[in-house]
Parts: structure tokens; sequence; C-alpha cells
């Protein structure tokens, strides 16, 4: 059998000369406007997306929802094609709805794990599979709920159902292969640190420390790290204006998706302070992903390189806060 090509372009090769070894600094489609069962058609363009993420300097990318970058072998080779890693993926549940919705997200999953499970055979790398909770429609009108005030909070029967629907989640992302996570996100059942605590205390899966969600929550991003350390098995790191948040809820809107596209902004402009975190995210000795996100409205292919070359300094700008802390 012939060896594949080399890559038409090897993101390796761009790797920032000042990363310590173990630390590898990926991207996700969101940061280009790919989210949700509407991404993809026309306008986009999955090859040239993962070519603008290779040419920014980027190790690898997280895939998009299921199908967006094609069959699972398609997928496979083009990740091989941009000399890309692939980190994971993004999978959405809704734990707390009906019988039947979770049955068509687990299947969407499933369809996901395939595609992660093609690109570990190419690429020899171990993907995670990112679960998260999808949350409800009042939770995405109630974003950054009250400590204090779980109205909107799963009851005990609620937990028991998500705890279930977890364990089941996790063994089908181990029977591909796969290593388990699990994302806390904004205006899900899965927002605060108390509710982290509890799907600590229910499951066995590790956790994705997003330190923007965790803060818009009204966490400590480096407390949190601190608390869960242990669990911990992926890193997603964005930077957030918090001022879009507290305004979306003063004013009561219910779009969520046009609001949350204003949230995020280029390194070092936010609320967020991720030199704090990565100081003690390093000294504690993490080795792995750090993932970049800067979640954006559905942007066309055409506007990539202007977003790539954001991407680019958000890059070198981690680079330089992590070769300071290494």
């Amino acid at each position: 059998m012939s060896p594949d090509p080399k890559p038409v372009v090897d993101a390796r090769a761009n790797r920032p000369a000042n990363l310590p070894e173990g630390i590898r600094l990926g991207n996700a489609p969101v940061s280009y406007g790919v989210y949700g069962e509407a991404a993809g058609g026309d306008g986009t363009s999955p090859e040239a997306l993962l070519k603008s993420m290779a040419e920014a300097g980027y190790e690898g990318s997280e895939l998009g929802p299921p199908g967006f970058f094609g069959t699972p072998d398609e997928t496979a080779a083009l990740f091989a094609t941009y000399g890309l890693a692939p980190v994971g993926a993004y999978i959405p549940v809704h734990y707390a709805l009906g019988d039947d919705v979770v049955a068509y997200d687990m299947a969407r999953m499933e369809q996901t794990c395939r595609e992660l499970a093609a690109c570990a055979e190419k690429s020899g790398e171990e993907p995670l599979a990112i679960l998260a909770d999808e949350g409800s429609e009042a939770l995405l009108h109630n974003p950054a709920r009250p400590w204090d005030d779980r109205s909107l909070a799963l009851d005990p029967a609620g937990w028991d159902r998500l705890a279930e629907l977890s364990a089941k989640a996790v063994e089908l992302a181990r029977r591909y292969g796969l290593r388990p996570s699990f994302h806390p996100h904004i205006s899900t059942f899965i927002e605060s640190p108390w509710e982290v605590d509890r799907l600590l205390e229910l499951t066995e899966v590790g956790i994705t420390l997003d330190i923007a969600h965790l803060q818009l929550a009204g966490g400590d991003p480096v407390a949190c790290l601190d608390k869960w350390r242990d669990r911990i098995n992926h890193v997603h790191v964005k930077d957030v204006d918090t001022g879009v948040l507290t305004r979306a809820k003063a004013a009561g809107r219910t779009d969520f998706d046009e609001w949350w596209a204003d949230v995020c902004v280029p390194f070092g402009r936010g609320d967020v302070d991720i030199d704090a975190f990565l100081a003690d995210l390093l000294r504690g000795g993490y080795r792995g992903w750090l993932l970049v996100e800067q979640d954006r409205a559905p942007t066309p292919a055409d506007e990539y390189p202007a977003v790539a070359a954001e991407q680019a300094a958000n890059l070198a700008w981690l680079a330089d806060k992590v070769a300071a802390h290494a």
C-alpha cells in the first residue's frame, strides 16, 4: 500500500516555536460561524475552512456538526489533506426532553462517533467525544441563572435521568474508541459550578473546562480548575464581553443565537483573565489541547481569510502567554 500523500498545508509545520512540549493549540468550526443542524450549505466551504485554520498555524480542529465535512472517510481524508489533527467533536443531547428527541440526538451522536473513529484510524490521534446538555427553550431565555434560584434546575428525577443517559453516551463513545468529556454550557442544565459538581458526583465523565462559559455563569475559572483538576481532560479557551450578556438579560431578549454571536471577542479584549488561568493550569502540569473558540454568526467562505487572520492573532497571543508560564 502506498503511503498517504503529504498534506497540501501541513499545520504541524506552522506550530509556534515557543510552545512547550505537550501543549497543542486547536480551533473549531464555531469560530467560523459553523454550529447547529443548519450548518453548512450555500456560502460555506468545509475545505476552505480547514485550509485557513492550517495556514493560521493551528495544529488541529474539532469537527463540526454531523456530516459537515462529509462521510466519515471524507472527513478523515480532509483533515489529513491539511495536516490537522482531529481534536474531537461537540455532541449536544437534550437530556431533559422526551425519549424521541433523545433518540434522535443519540443517532446523530453515533454519526459523529463514526466520523471521529475514521479520523482516529487515519491520524493515530485519540479524539474526544465532547458531550453537552442542549438545555431547553426556557433556559435559552434565562441564561446565567442565579445560583440560589433553582426553579428551572433539574429535579431529582431529572438528575437521575441525566446520569443514566450520560452513562449510555459515555459507553457509546468508548465503543468507538473515543475519550468522553462533558462541556458545561451557558443556558443549559449544566451551567453553574454547583451543577457541574452534581454531574461529577453522578457520573464518571471527564470535564471540558470552558473558561468563558463558567465565568458567564458566575463561576471563577481558576477556582473551578483547582476544584475539578483531576476530572478535566480538555480545555476551551475563549474571551468574552460580559456586558453583552448583562444587556441581553436586562432587555429580556429571547433571541439567544443572535446576541450570543456578539459575546465572544478576540483574546485580550474581553473580561476573562486568561493569563491567570493559564498560569494555574500549566503550574498544575496540564499538557494537552488548548482549543480556541471565538463563536460568531454564520460566516460565508469568502470571509474566511479575515476570520483566519483574527484566529492567527488569537493563536500568537495565546502561544506567547503559554510560553511565559511554561
